[in-house]
């Protein structure tokens, strides 16, 4: 598998939403439902103590009552239809063309790289406390001419801000890393490297990009790679970092809750990119990533859910990349079940699919991607109470003639 995602990730970009995130997959799946049946106590008698619960989820599976009401900042947002848009298409050529996708079909939002999958801030700015931490680029030359097009042209806009995975903060401040035992930085086996969840520093420099980003005009801010490295629980007593005795899955979680309460006041609705499969097994305790502990505190929770990141018998599919409509239904079928009990702090549901080949499956395990297929999954997506979705495509090329709705 590990060489399937190897390829993956050379020809789709190693971005965060459909590339890395699905490393050692299959591995963490299969580790984590064993870990699930081992959750599950009884007394002398067989009587169910404890289920794995939720939080609101109480032991008859309804929802506790709830510490606070969960407020949509933006409780007039149109119900988001959108594409993942890279700085470069965004700072080049290749915006109108995907305007004029937006401007003549059903979709209305464009997701924007404002710091990319390795850590640049992808504009030009002049925020001393940005730039104190990060380093920015000129991909995107003129955002303020970016955000009055946009404008125009009524494009609902998302800044999506990759947060922990940082590999120019994480050399240019390896004390704000993770260090091997003879001081130097690690990296991952692609030459990439994480800033440390445990550092309110750089909880403070990504939430400061996000409220640079509010003044520009985006209408919400999507953080990715909001987690630990993949395989982290492997090589955690191995590396020189700081932290405390709190769990990666409550720190994880505390950087969530602390970024929507600095951002709520400014209208801004804040939303998180998270593993697809996640909601269909427990929590990822290695990556620090809990389904239900994220989306509570969350105004949107996107799941990446391409059937390409499946593997076989999810969902009773032999090979789901090849039934978009089955797979992204029983993905989403798991995701209402995990989100239910927790009530009034259910987070809007826009999943992100699938309109790329997963070419490198490998012959009978993939097809090709088009319109039925992308409108196979917004069938499936509707047919399950979803209304909100946003596609994935690494070199932003969308398959002509969908019929979005």
């Amino acid at each position: 598998m590990e060489w399937i995602l190897s390829l993956f990730l050379l020809l789709y970009g190693a971005t965060g939403t459909g590339g890395e995130e699905t490393a050692n997959l299959g591995k963490m799946i299969t580790q984590q439902r064993a870990q699930h049946a081992a959750t599950v106590k009884t007394n002398d008698d067989g009587t169910v103590i404890d289920a794995g619960l939720q939080p609101g989820q109480s032991k008859n599976g309804k929802a506790e009552p709830a510490e606070y009401v969960k407020k949509d900042p933006q409780p007039d947002a149109p119900k988001v239809k959108g594409i993942y848009v890279t700085a470069h298409s965004a700072g080049g050529s290749r915006l109108e063309t995907l305007l004029e996708l937006v401007r003549t079909t059903g979709l209305n939002s464009m997701v924007i790289d404002l710091k990319d999958d390795y850590g640049y801030i992808t504009y030009p700015t002049d925020n001393q406390e940005l730039l104190e931490m990060g380093t920015a680029k000129k991909y995107i030359r003129d955002i303020d001419k970016l955000m009055q097009k946009l404008k125009k042209e009524e494009v609902y806009p998302i800044a999506r801000i990759v947060v922990f995975k940082d590999t120019v903060l994480a050399r240019e401040k390896p004390e704000l890393s993770f260090r091997k035992s003879n001081g130097e930085l690690w990296e991952n086996g692609k030459g990439d490297s994480f800033v440390n969840p445990y550092r309110k520093e750089v909880w403070d420099y990504n939430i400061a990009l996000a409220k640079e980003a509010v003044e520009l005009g985006f209408k919400e801010i999507q953080f990715d790679y909001v987690r630990f490295p993949e395989g982290f629980e492997n090589r955690a007593d191995e590396l020189k970092y700081d932290h405390t005795e709190e769990s990666r899955v409550d720190v994880i979680a505390g950087f969530v809750k602390y970024a929507k309460e600095q951002l709520e006041p400014l209208g801004v609705r804040v939303s998180v990119d998270i593993f697809g499969y996640a909601a269909s097994v427990p929590a990822a305790e290695g990556i620090g990533q809990d389904f239900v502990k994220i989306s509570k505190y969350v105004d949107v929770i996107c799941p990446m859910i391409y059937p390409s990141h499946y593997t076989t018998g999810w969902f009773d599919v032999k090979n789901p990349d090849t039934k978009p409509y089955e797979t992204i239904k029983g993905a989403m079928l798991d995701t209402h079940k995990k989100l239910d009990p927790i009530g009034v702090h259910k987070p809007v549901i826009r999943p992100w699919i699938q309109d790329f080949t997963a070419s490198w499956l490998g012959r009978g395990h993939y097809i090709s991607y088009g319109k039925a297929e992308v409108e196979a999954q917004i069938k499936a997506l509707a047919d399950t109470g979803v209304e909100e979705y946003l596609l994935w495509n690494a070199s932003n090329k969308y398959s002509p003639g969908v019929h979005y709705k």
